[in-house]
């Protein structure tokens, strides 16, 4: 028999999916007729998670999840993307034999919250903690290419397009530019625009929600990685995937 645990899981899953599609107001006739359960003994059931604030009614009808089931997921995603994320650099560098990093966006700055590199390395301190400019680091695009076009001119609204290497976007309409081609590729490929002879390969890791929340990336020096790109592309696609399905706590099925 299907502990009520259980059964009560099943109505936050589906209230979640109807969310995340997008379908509008969700009323207690929708649930029951997606998951095929009796609109009374539903109604019952979505009551005591309403006491228990798992749910929330908008208006007379409509459902939603409670506010504080997306901040307890904010606050776990937060925490695996720091420990599971260092495995997946761990992961990363050991196949790549360079520096890999793991980045967030904060305002119109990145920020390197994790980061892995290999023996012998030259990098001289940490980055962990360090702002720079989205708009020629090494995972800018990546971590905005789920915004549209004028999101991103809003993130760089007050931003001085101040050139820190050779490739250095000149301003908004030239960083839109370089976006669209990341959003077809599904990754970036940032060619010296952070600084002279420095490239990397940056693949999206998406959350919960199905929206972007960090990157990984490999960089390195140019002459060293830009002949490598599709195997630090794969390598960095594929580690992004297991981490996102670290911070799903969906079971990884790997090969």
């Amino acid at each position: 028999m299907e502990s009520s645990v259980g059964k009560g899981l099943d109505v936050l899953t589906a209230l979640a999916r109807r969310t995340a599609e997008g379908r509008g107001r969700t009323s207690i006739s929708d649930l029951a007729r997606d998951m095929g359960r009796d609109r009374s003994q539903l109604s019952r059931g979505l009551a005591a998670m309403g006491d228990e604030e798992f749910v929330l009614r908008n208006g007379s009808r409509a459902l939603a999840l409670h506010w504080r089931l997306y901040a307890g997921a904010q606050e776990l995603t937060a925490h695996r993307l720091r420990t599971d994320g260092q495995t997946a650099l761990e992961g990363m560098t050991a196949e790549t034999g360079e520096s890999c990093y793991l980045g967030i966006l904060v305002g119109d700055t990145t920020v390197t919250i994790a980061e892995r590199v290999p023996q012998g390395s030259k990098q001289v301190g940490s980055w962990i903690g360090r702002p720079y400019p989205a708009y020629c680091s090494d995972c800018g695009q990546v971590l905005l290419s789920d915004a549209d076009d004028e999101e991103v001119a809003a993130v760089f609204a007050r931003t001085d397009f101040v050139r820190h290497g050779p490739n250095t976007p000149a301003g908004v309409d030239d960083f839109l530019r370089r976006l669209a081609v990341t959003r077809e590729r599904g990754y970036s490929i940032v060619d010296e625009e952070a600084e002279p002879g420095l490239y990397s390969v940056a693949a999206p890791v998406r959350d919960f929600r199905g929206e972007v929340a960090a990157a990984v990336q490999v960089v390195g020096p140019r002459v060293r990685l830009s002949p490598r790109t599709a195997e630090l592309a794969a390598t960095a696609l594929r580690w992004a995937g297991r981490l996102e399905n670290a911070l799903r706590g969906t079971p990884d099925r790997r090969s």
